[in-house]
């Protein structure tokens, strides 16, 4: 059965952001299903030739490293699980170029961690690459640099890095790949639970649909994947959470079929730039606002300045992302124009007082209307 507002979105879409599960790509025995990367392969191949371009998030390096090691199952220590994911990484990325290399397209390997997204300049050195690669006509495929992360800046699974990319590409189109069918009103396989079609407003609600387990061969759950499609769904992109283990999945996608369920934009969609401050870089610290300067930020669209501001936590310098709070909890995060030491000093001062108390006034504004994003 075709859906016509799933030909909409997909027809709207000019770049897809494939995001493969690690249980979509390894067998039983945690080996690489090298049978399921070529016949995805073909099905990528076609959606390049109706004139879009495709990112491949693939998971498996780890899956696929076990293997490799000989592993019985998957390690739980970190240096383990760089050890695999080092080891299988190679493995991985060697299936892949076979497998598009066959449909005479070129892949590339970008390996990424949170840190190419939270710091401004190799966030832009990452979106220059994609551009770079789009143009020459080859198939990113990109993968969190597992071999090297840490715990503590970790991006936690693919589902993030998958809504993380795709920020950084026009009109975009996220389909997560999985081995569930989609969302589900209840426990997948109960009596009583049925596949959801459409989400048509996604929120914070959505919660209670989503089990605490995580996939056998990777690290995101259901949570995972719906907190990686609210930050996707709030900025203006749509998202189909589909069955990757059915035949024909991306195909079926393609020709507006029901499968999987679709998580239809919530937000309007706003520039990479507020994209960025809003969904990707991390807060250092927290500022909180007082009725005036929330009316002025939220109702008004005004800067913010530092007479509305209340109170400060965090040690950060000039240029940080901050969250701003009010009375009912956090409203929007921006980049600030001066130090926490700094708005500890003028916070609740009006701007013609920051020079005596500074011996400087190189901003009015604490926060320019340009650099701060508000949360729907």
């Amino acid at each position: 059965m075709h859906n016509l507002v799933r030909r909409e979105v997909y027809e709207a879409a000019e770049t897809l952001i494939i995001k493969i599960g690690s249980n979509v790509l390894t067998r039983d025995d945690d080996q690489l299903d090298e049978d399921r990367i070529r016949s995805l392969a073909e099905q990528i191949d076609r959606v390049i030739q109706s004139g879009r371009r495709v990112v491949v998030v693939s998971s498996g390096a780890v899956a696929a490293g076990i293997g490799v090691l000989g592993l019985k199952r998957r390690p739980q220590s970190l240096p383990e699980l760089q050890a695999s994911a080092a080891a299988g990484q190679m493995r991985l990325m060697k299936a892949w170029e076979g497998a598009l290399g066959q449909r005479g397209r070129n892949i590339a390997q970008m390996l990424v961690t949170v840190n190419d997204f939270r710091q401004r300049r190799r966030y832009l050195n990452v979106r220059n690459t994609l551009r770079t690669l789009f143009g020459f006509g080859v198939v990113p495929v990109v993968n969190e640099n597992d071999s090297v992360s840490i715990a503590e800046i970790a991006l936690g699974d693919n589902d993030q890095l998958a809504a993380m990319i795709a920020s950084l590409v026009t009109n975009p189109l996220l389909v997560i790949l999985s081995s569930v069918d989609g969302l589900y009103d209840g426990a997948p396989g109960a009596p009583d639970s049925s596949l959801i079609d459409v989400v048509r407003e996604p929120s914070e609600s959505l919660s209670e649909y989503a089990a605490d387990e995580q996939s056998s061969a990777g690290r995101g759950g259901m949570k995972s994947k719906l907190h990686a499609i609210l930050n996707a769904t709030s900025v203006g992109e749509s998202v189909i959470l589909a069955n990757g283990l059915r035949d024909r999945i991306l195909d079926r996608i393609a020709d507006g079929e029901n499968v999987g369920t679709l998580f239809l934009a919530s937000g309007s969609s706003i520039p990479a730039w507020k994209r960025w401050i809003g969904y990707t870089t991390q807060p250092e610290g927290k500022l909180f606002l007082d009725d005036g300067a929330l009316r002025a930020v939220v109702t008004e669209g005004r800067s913010l300045l530092a007479v509305g501001i209340t109170d400060v936590t965090g040690e950060f310098d000039q240029g940080a992302s901050v969250e701003l709070v009010s009375s009912s909890g956090v409203i929007g995060r921006g980049l600030v124009n001066y130090s926490a030491a700094e708005i500890r000093i003028i916070r609740g001062r009006k701007s013609d007082q920051i020079p005596s108390l500074l011996g400087h006034v190189p901003y009015e504004e604490v926060i320019h209307r340009d650099n701060l994003v508000l949360r729907d």
